[in-house]
């Protein structure tokens, strides 16, 4: 019944809306470096959504793999190589696009920094994406039900706190 799906997903969901408090946290820790440059806020929204839409990518395609029996919780090693490449190789292409984004908008200094940044974000969230069904799997949790949410939560935190520290070795802020 609705009731009841309702029902096992709103645990899971409410985690979520706690573990996102930690992005609030990571924004209010690096306060200073937005209002030291704020065209890095332009910015936030790109990286968060490529970020999340790589991680919950790599996270169904594990899912799919757990499902017809392709890959188990003891191939983790062997996947997250794999898709750390795939996230390389996406945030190459996708960091080339920021980069043209950034320097129309902010110029070459945050042109380098976001285009770095998803570069970055790309290849930790394939990865995490990757692992987290596989985790959840060990621990006899529905990959299918917390898997893309929480890798895009933990990824959307993660992914700002990369964002930041390269903004501070770019921007030297």
């Amino acid at each position: 019944s609705p009731l009841r799906l309702a029902g096992l997903r709103v645990v899971w969901l409410l985690f979520l809306i706690v573990a996102a408090t930690l992005t609030v946290s990571v924004l209010q820790l690096f306060e200073n470096s937005l209002e030291a440059v704020t065209a890095l806020a332009l910015f936030i929204p790109l990286l968060v959504g490529t970020g999340g839409n790589v991680g919950a990518q790599a996270a169904t395609s594990a899912v799919r793999a757990l499902a017809i029996g392709e890959v188990r919780p003891s191939d983790a090693m062997r996947v997250a190589w794999r898709e750390s490449a795939v996230g390389l190789f996406l945030g190459l292409v996708l960091g080339a696009l920021a980069f043209v984004a950034g320097w129309l908008v902010a110029g070459i200094p945050v042109a380098i920094t976001v285009g770095v940044s998803v570069v970055l974000v790309c290849i930790w969230a394939a990865t995490i994406g990757s692992l987290m069904p596989l985790m959840a799997r060990a621990l006899n949790i529905d990959p299918a039900v917390i898997s893309a949410p929480l890798v895009t939560t933990l990824v959307d935190a993660t992914g700002l706190v990369i964002y930041f520290v390269v903004a501070g070795v770019v921007l030297g802020i």
